[in-house]
């Protein structure tokens, strides 16, 4: 599932070409994705202009110019990639899995693609945003000024899952996900099976450091692309290649004179890639 990065990765190539346009047209080729699309969604959409674009947690939102907000969740395996046409005549055909086209009035064209349908569309009032079922208890950004190491101390004295599993709470702090989790824990040199209030304070400040800076390096490599996940211009990201420890079982730890070998372990569902060495 596309992650934190990857969303504000397509946030920031949609804006230049969403922003301030008119959504010109909009088409939808099936009733659903993971939810039915929202009644009169095209009635609704078409004509109205994108006054901002913004991301919270994993969704990315269009705030229009008459109060609604469009909110889009890309699920597994959903991408958007804008197309410049040299005219209205050059436009590609839609593939099978292209289920909406937003054409702005600028004749770019941006295509949502999710071959699994796991994504989806909603559309709200601005005002009844902060209540939406799909926001409401999501904790703050982890990019954001309210989340800082004296918020994530606080928060984690009370919990006695283990910190890997804690993190992955969205109520917690918004969009992180399970390959940042694990890099941040092994660039922190903290066992994800720890309990979350065994944390010390200086654990829990470096943490809070490196989960940062993995979420900033991944965006200025362009999100990682696992499977299927695309930027918003159809290229891949490069993250991946960075991965310190994610995906890495069986392989030699990274740390210099560790001498430790990746090991994979189940939590919560989900795959945690950890050096049992040097993280402790």
């Amino acid at each position: 599932m596309p992650e934190l990065p990857e969303v504000e990765t397509v946030c920031r190539g949609l804006a230049p070409v969403m922003e301030g346009r008119v959504l010109a047209s909009v088409v939808q080729r099936r009733p659903n994705l993971r939810t039915p699309f929202p009644d009169d969604f095209v009635a609704k959409l078409t004509g109205r202009r994108v006054n901002q674009l913004t991301r919270r947690a994993k969704y990315v939102m269009a705030y229009l110019d008459d109060g609604q907000v469009l909110l889009i969740h890309l699920g597994m395996s959903g991408r958007m990639t804008v197309i410049e046409p040299k005219n209205d005549s050059d436009l590609p055909e839609a593939g099978k899995h292209d289920h909406v086209d937003f054409v702005m009035d600028s004749g770019v064209l941006v295509r949502f693609n999710d071959p699994r349908r796991f994504g989806l569309m909603a559309l709200t009032d601005m005002d009844a945003l902060p209540n939406h079922p799909m926001l409401v208890g999501i904790g703050p950004e982890p990019l954001g000024n309210q989340f800082n190491a004296a918020m994530l101390a606080e928060a984690l004295v009370k919990r006695k899952s283990p910190i890997k599993t804690t993190l992955l709470d969205q109520r917690l702090v918004a969009g992180l996900g399970n390959i940042y989790v694990c890099e941040a824990l092994f660039r922190s040199r903290i066992d994800p099976q720890r309990l979350a209030n065994s944390l010390t304070r200086d654990e829990i400040d470096l943490l809070y450091r490196e989960i940062r800076a993995v979420l900033e390096d991944a965006i200025r490599a362009g999100g990682s692309s696992l499977r299927d996940h695309r930027q918003a211009n159809g290229e891949l990201g490069y993250f991946q290649h960075n991965f310190r420890i994610y995906g890495r079982e069986g392989e030699p730890c990274i740390t210099p004179e560790c001498g430790g070998t990746v090991g994979r372990l189940v939590q919560g569902g989900r795959s945690t890639f950890y050096c049992p060495v040097c993280q402790h």
